[in-house]
């Protein structure tokens, strides 16, 4: 999908983030209830309007494998394309196989937009893990025993590059 004829409001900028962001990506990522985990703000971009973070989102390392991950926008800057143009933004990073999981169906169709797919727990990839890189899988082992045990509407999603 292309998403180039989405720009940014005026006063806004879309930047890699700084140690100085650290503490707005947490806050962020905890008032969306996301996975406080892995929140590394090197492998953060950031959207930045008034001087005030307004958006995140990540693309983090695995095995074999990257997901993109954190990805939040303030309630008061929702509904103006922040999350479209991230999500572009951080495919556009992604160096390896990309995956994600998100809660429910309006978050699957919005990736799907992308070109994500729904896939299944099985069907995620198992690289060996590293002495440094955990694998996708292991990460996402928590997601598949809360969707399986506590009815957690967790949906598995790969990216399939637009031709």
């Amino acid at each position: 999908m292309n998403q180039s004829n989405v720009l940014l409001p005026s006063g806004c900028i879309l930047r890699k983030a700084t140690s100085a962001d650290q503490w707005s990506i947490r806050l962020l990522v905890f008032s969306a209830k996301l996975d406080p985990t892995q929140l590394n703000w090197q492998q953060f971009l950031v959207i930045e309007c008034d001087r005030n973070l307004v958006s995140c989102g990540q693309v983090r390392n695995f095995s074999g494998a990257q997901e993109l991950g954190s990805l939040v926008v303030a309630p008061a800057w929702r509904g103006r394309g922040l999350g479209s143009l991230l999500t572009q933004h951080l495919i556009n990073t992604a160096t390896q196989p990309l995956y994600l999981e998100c809660l429910g169906q309006r978050l699957s169709q919005f990736y799907s937009r992308f070109g994500f797919v729904p896939i299944s727990f099985a069907d995620l990839p198992q690289f060996p893990k590293t002495e440094v890189l955990p694998t996708l899988k292991d990460k996402f082992r928590f997601s598949q025993l809360a969707r399986i045990l506590l009815k957690v509407p967790v949906v598995f999603m790969e990216y399939h590059r637009n031709s």
